[in-house]
């Protein structure tokens, strides 16, 4: 769900739907062909991104490409009645990640050799399957190793080629995908002055959207990637390596350490990104908040062998700074990193949320811990020196006892404290694992989050029960309930002017915002 402060714009199944905030009626829906994911919305632009689904029988692809995907990226004109106006296909490619910055979408995209192996299904001797396998990989051209996409405005449809001048390699192996980049300048399509959604469309003499996708200049590396991470200037792709298996029967696992590739990509503008840098840490990443850049460095926030460390890169990615030992015989369940200072929280038992002082590249250091009951999977920056935590309270054993949030103060980062604490027995948020969920107003000191109860204490046992969305008003040292939701499957939420939004599985909800009353329902009909 997006807005652009007078509409709101927002996927349901297969649907494209928008509403006038204003007079909290929809006024256009398009159908998208596929269930859509992602969006993305800049002017009357709208970037919707999906994955469509193709079966292939009596054939084995290549380890790790299940042969059935294919990312689309669709463009959506609201200039007037939406409608799809331009199609973007992957042939045997899948959705990593997008950001939207100024106007310019860039998606990262994976893509898998085009190599159908034959399933010889009454040969049980490898040596034989191994050399039919050969033989395939020797007669493929040489574009079936490359990415496809394809470009669709109006009845024009044209193949988008990849040359070898747009393909880098790193210098160490990453496994078998390539990773390409798109960039598509969604800047200059600016909304329409003055003119309510529901009129007629502005389109060109011809009759045709002055909308298109193009080619989206793609910029391909040789390597997997599965977290993004952009901040404006640099974009950041980072290749989980335990994942990095040879998953065919008969087939050991390769014998790959754990740890984490990362591959840095200069961004300027809406020009294409530029290949910059590769480096690899030890670990694993436990989302994109696990990456910072501060001041030229990033910083990356990492599991490895049962303990957690800190790492300060330079445009390089060379390791410049190391603080580890955060955390023995325990994992990483949340990260910030706000200006030069970084907050980690681990856990097995109970959780230490470390606060560390990253001033200094080369020295970064632990300023400050603080052990109590339970974990932060998330950790929202709640200002004047303040950390608001979403996650779940635990006993001293460590057994988990539904959703908690927890108000820290962290202005002295020696000595971090939990300033209040509100604790859901046997509850469940989809906050806790995507931050897209979580809302937080800084203006009301509105927190509004998901929320799914059991009645009993282990996750999922029981049936599920309670409000839709809860509501509390964080205060300085204080958390308390403002109201809550009674809709189920609630996914996101926003705020425009006085009025809060909820996105459900079923519609969409205006609530007042200072006591979530509801004022309008709008069923997805």
């Amino acid at each position: 769900m997006k807005t652009d402060g007078r509409r709101i714009v927002f996927v349901d199944g297969s649907m494209l739907r928008v509403v006038d905030a204003a007079s909290r009626e929809p006024v256009g829906s398009v159908s998208l062909g596929v269930v859509g994911g992602k969006i993305l919305l800049s002017g009357d632009a709208v970037l919707v991104l999906a994955a469509a689904r193709t079966e292939r029988a009596g054939s084995r692809a290549v380890p790790g490409d299940s042969g059935v995907s294919r990312a689309l990226l669709l463009l959506v004109d609201l200039a007037g009645s939406p409608r799809v106006v331009s199609r973007y296909e992957a042939d045997r490619g899948s959705l990593v990640d997008a950001r939207l910055t100024a106007g310019t979408a860039r998606v990262v995209l994976r893509s898998t050799p085009r190599i159908v192996f034959p399933a010889l299904p009454s040969i049980d001797d490898a040596a034989v399957r191994i050399k039919a396998n050969q033989a395939v990989i020797d007669e493929t051209p040489f574009s079936a190793w490359l990415p496809s996409f394809t470009s669709t405005s109006g009845a024009t449809r044209v193949p988008v080629e990849i040359g070898c001048g747009q393909v880098v390699r790193p210098a160490a192996y990453s496994g078998a995908a390539l990773l390409s980049i798109l960039t598509f300048d969604l800047g200059s399509r600016s909304p329409s002055p003055s003119r309510s959604p529901s009129r007629s469309p502005s389109r060109s003499p011809s009759g045709l959207s002055r909308l298109a996708l193009g080619s989206g200049d793609p910029v391909t590396v040789v390597a997997d990637g599965d977290t993004v991470y952009a901040n404006g200037t640099s974009l950041y792709v980072a290749n989980d390596q335990r994942w990095r298996l040879d998953r065919l029967p008969g087939r050991a696992a390769l014998p790959v350490p754990p740890s984490t590739d990362i591959y840095r990509f200069t961004t300027t503008g809406s020009r294409p990104p530029a290949y910059a840098a590769a480096g690899s840490v030890p670990g694993f990443l436990i989302n994109q908040y696990a990456l910072s850049e501060w001041d030229g460095h990033l910083r990356v926030a990492t599991t490895f062998n049962n303990q957690s460390a800190v790492r300060v890169l330079n445009n390089s990615l060379t390791q410049v700074g190391l603080v580890d030992g955060l955390g023995k015989r325990e994992q990483i369940r949340s990260v910030r990193f706000i200006a030069d200072r970084g907050y980690v929280v681990t856990f097995k038992q109970t959780d230490p949320l470390y606060t560390l002082d990253l001033s200094s590249p080369t020295a970064p250091r632990v300023t400050g811990e603080l052990k109590i009951t339970g974990y932060s999977a998330h950790l929202q920056p709640a200002g004047d020196g303040r950390l608001i935590g979403i996650g779940q309270e635990a006993d001293p054993n460590g057994r988990t006892e539904g959703t908690q949030i927890s108000l820290f103060d962290i202005s002295d980062p020696a000595t971090p404290r939990r300033l209040a604490q509100h604790h859901i027995p046997g509850g469940q948020s989809e906050a806790e694992y995507d931050p897209h969920a979580l809302l937080w107003w800084p203006a009301t000191k509105l927190l509004v989050l998901p929320l799914t109860t059991y009645n009993s204490i282990d996750a999922g046992d029981g049936a599920a029960a309670g409000p839709g969305a809860l509501g509390l008003r964080v205060d300085d040292d204080t958390i308390r309930e403002v109201g809550t939701i009674e809709r189920p499957e609630v996914r996101r939420s926003m705020v425009l002017g006085d009025v809060l939004w909820t996105l459900y599985d079923g519609g969409l909800q205006a609530s007042s915002l200072s006591t979530m009353e509801e004022l309008n329902w709008l069923p997805n009909t």
